[in-house]
């Protein structure tokens, strides 16, 4: 069964951008090391740390499907068709982009986190869904879709910003103790859900 994974690179205040959706210093060590790493996408490789080559060798071969939000989608035009991660994006909107150029690609518009949600895992199978964009992570944890957080601890302080978790409103969620790996400039930490 497929693990619902919300995952960010993050300020240490809790930011995943600034307001106007600059991510600054925060996928810095996504090109700080001499691990050449690739997700979907084979013409963007990232140069990695070996710890961070091996904490994400470790989770991405086995993400399957993506879910993002509308305004994410938006400020990556979707990256141009091809998946950061995964093989397959699902999309929370209300409205699907009607003049998008790539009608082709593995996209799917869905209106609602649940169901979203429910069409990446079953698109998934046995494989995991990752969650990223901070409302749509917010939402997902307030409804108890998600299984794990991902979470890339950048040292930096934005001070204001977009949330990890966006305006979280929800009960609160206890986290088991966290696998912490030690990048440069960053800090890998992994968190089931407690159920």
């Amino acid at each position: 069964m497929s693990n619902v994974i919300a995952a960010a690179a993050v300020s240490l205040d809790g930011f995943v951008a600034d307001t106007e959706d600059a991510v600054g210093p925060l996928f810095d060590w996504y090109n700080n090391g001499p691990i050449e790493l690739y997700g979907t996408d084979r013409g963007r490789p990232f140069h990695v740390t070996q710890a961070s080559a091996d904490y994400l060798n470790s989770s991405w071969p086995n993400l399957r499907s993506c879910v993002i939000g509308r305004h994410l989608f938006d400020i990556t035009n979707g990256w141009n068709g091809v998946p950061a991660v995964g093989d397959y994006v699902f999309v929370v909107t209300h409205q699907p982009p009607t003049d998008w150029p790539f009608p082709d690609a593995p996209f799917t518009f869905v209106n609602g986190i649940e169901d979203a949600i429910a069409q990446a895992k079953a698109h998934a199978g046995d494989q995991d869904v990752v969650i990223q964009g901070s409302n749509i992570a917010g939402a997902a944890l307030a409804a108890g879709l998600v299984d794990e957080i991902a979470y890339s601890l950048v040292p930096v302080v934005f001070g204001s910003g977009k949330r990890f978790f966006g305006d979280y409103v929800g009960p609160q969620v206890l986290l088991d103790n966290p696998t912490v790996v030690q990048g440069d400039r960053v800090t890998h930490l992994h968190y089931r859900v407690s159920r």
